[in-house]
């Protein structure tokens, strides 16, 4: 197999995976709008005994708020937060520390109750739960408006009494430097009569979100975890389809996003359900239920689990959670992927620059891989010394295929060569390739992340097109190395134009991908001229 050929038929392969992942992303069939499935088993938390299908009253942000209720603003070094008093939900977070567009100052909104909805909310179910038995959802009480992180710790607390002596306090907890928020259920029992509680929480998001990004075939939708199912995406249209209805140790349920996500995280010691529904608005809803906490007469309990919603970084979210870190989706190859993406931090952490250690990742894994790139060009090297045979074969038998392949496979077992060799090699080089595409799309850390001059931002494509241009470049230089023994006339019109087709394809995709690629290409010209003089050298010394 001619190793040219092979090269540029693969690489078109890797491409073509990559639209067509994006194709699948735009062309998927639209989520209709149907009703939520209606279920008599009162156990099944997508019901509507329990998911409080009233929060649809609360108010967006750029609506009227509920008689008595209000909005609360909380202000941490990472975090702006607005909860509605009516039901203590999280209807708004804009992340401090990450612009909008780059250089723009405007924080990025994550969660926000407009019209494209997408809202964390949480409360009690269950025989006494207030977010069941009170029409509309309980309005809590605050003692401030605004609230401000000004030292290590924030507590923001919420207070709702009802009429026969029930007291809960609804805690939101916050830290300096983090995204996670703890929420505590704080029950005091003034009742004559035990009562039982259940926590929810759960992310509501609209699907008619603009999910569209370019070349960038990411995914926006619910994901979860079990302790069978370390990690499973349930995007919007199996939302649609059937609802979710899992129970197990721990876990935890997500909404995700290019770089950032979503997620309520139960307590790991108990036995959690996890639900999806979806409503007649398009808007679906992934989230868990608590077991019941039973609390006697005069007694207190109490019930939690944490809210994260922020960047998806890796350190962070392993801690708070088992499989969370998964959430950073590397795709099938995510076990090269991995540590690729710890390799380059260490990188970055040194050179403190995310394209320099591009380039020093893309060093390291063509010199890491030199012998297999030595065997597939030593190879490709025999394949052209047979190309006068391989043509005297073709003018004698002609059109007779048979013949024609019984006579080059004859020729090689002479030759001792192994017409593969030069492909095979390149087939173990593929996957570092995606693994490293992966990186470079999931990794948040290459967000605005600048590299020089021109280059300002390595997770969006080159302004320019001065990198898609040089990559296209460094190819064409690479098949004029490589001389072809490609007969057809066509064939050899395709290609020609390969690296033009490439440059175009490319210029959409992040310049840190793309940068990657020329880099790459550059290396392996240079090794080709080593170790294509090397042959030379053997054979003039042979010949002597």
């Amino acid at each position: 197999m001619e190793s040219q050929r092979s090269l540029l038929f693969i690489a078109l392969m890797v491409v073509t995976y990559l639209l067509f992942s994006q194709w699948q992303l735009e062309n998927a069939p639209a989520v209709e709008q149907t009703p939520v499935s209606q279920h008599n088993n009162n156990e099944q938390v997508a019901n509507a005994d329990f998911v409080p299908e009233s929060t649809d009253s609360q108010a967006p942000v750029t609506k009227a708020l509920a008689i008595g209720a209000k909005l609360i603003t909380v202000l941490t070094d990472t975090l702006s937060i607005k909860i509605n008093t009516q039901g203590g939900d999280i209807v708004e977070v804009k992340l401090l520390k990450f612009d909008t567009e780059q250089g723009n100052g405007v924080p990025f909104t994550i969660l926000q109750n407009g019209n494209q909805k997408y809202v964390a909310q949480s409360g009690l179910t269950g025989a006494n739960g207030i977010d069941r038995v009170i029409k509309g959802r309980p309005i809590y009480t605050s003692t401030q408006s605004n609230y401000e992180l000004n030292n290590e710790n924030l507590t923001v607390d919420l207070t709702f009494q009802d009429n026969n002596g029930l007291s809960v306090t609804k805690r939101f907890a916050f830290s300096a430097g983090s995204y996670s928020v703890g929420v505590d259920y704080i029950v005091n029992n003034n009742t004559n009569n035990s009562v039982s509680v259940q926590m929810y929480g759960q992310l509501k998001q609209s699907t008619l979100q603009d999910t569209s990004s370019g070349m960038l075939p990411t995914y926006r939708g619910a994901a979860f975890s079990t302790n069978e199912e370390r990690y499973e995406k349930y995007d919007f249209d199996d939302i649609a389809e059937a609802n979710l209805n899992k129970t197990t140790p721990g876990g935890w349920v997500a909404m995700l996003e290019h770089y950032f996500v979503s997620a309520w995280v139960p307590n790991a010691k108990d036995n959690n359900q996890l639900y999806t529904s979806y409503s007649n608005n398009q808007e679906a809803v992934v989230g868990f239920k608590a077991p019941a906490v039973t609390i006697d007469a005069g007694q207190q309990g109490t019930t939690s689990a944490i809210f994260y919603v922020g960047p998806k970084d890796q350190a962070v979210l392993e801690k708070i959670a088992p499989n969370l870190d998964l959430t950073i989706d590397y795709g099938f190859l995510w076990m090269i992927s991995q540590p690729l993406f710890w390799l380059l931090l260490t990188i970055q952490s040194f050179v403190s620059n995310w394209g320099v250690a591009i380039i020093i990742i893309t060093l390291i894994v063509k010199g890491g891989m030199y012998p297999l790139t030595k065997a597939q060009y030593t190879s490709m090297a025999k394949m052209r010394e047979l190309a006068p045979k391989m043509a005297q074969l073709k003018e004698r038998f002609g059109d007779d295929r048979q013949k024609m392949s019984q006579a080059t496979m004859e020729m090689y077992r002479k030759e001792k060569v192994n017409p593969a060799g030069g492909c095979l090699p390149l087939l173990l080089q593929m996957p570092i390739f995606l693994a490293l595409y992966w990186v470079f799309l999931e990794s948040v850390e290459l967000r605005h992340a600048p590299f020089v001059f021109w280059i300002q931002d390595l997770s969006a494509m080159d302004p320019y097109y001065v990198l898609p241009v040089l990559m296209g470049i460094s190819m064409y230089v690479m098949q004029k190395m490589q001389p072809m023994t490609v007969q057809d006339p066509m064939q050899q019109k395709i290609m020609q134009y390969m690296p033009v087709v490439f440059s175009v394809f490319m210029a959409w995709f992040p310049s840190g991908l793309v940068l990657y690629w020329f880099i790459s290409n550059m290396i392996s010209i240079a090794q080709m001229k080593v170790i294509f003089s090397g042959i030379e050298k053997k054979k003039l010394a042979d010949a002597k």
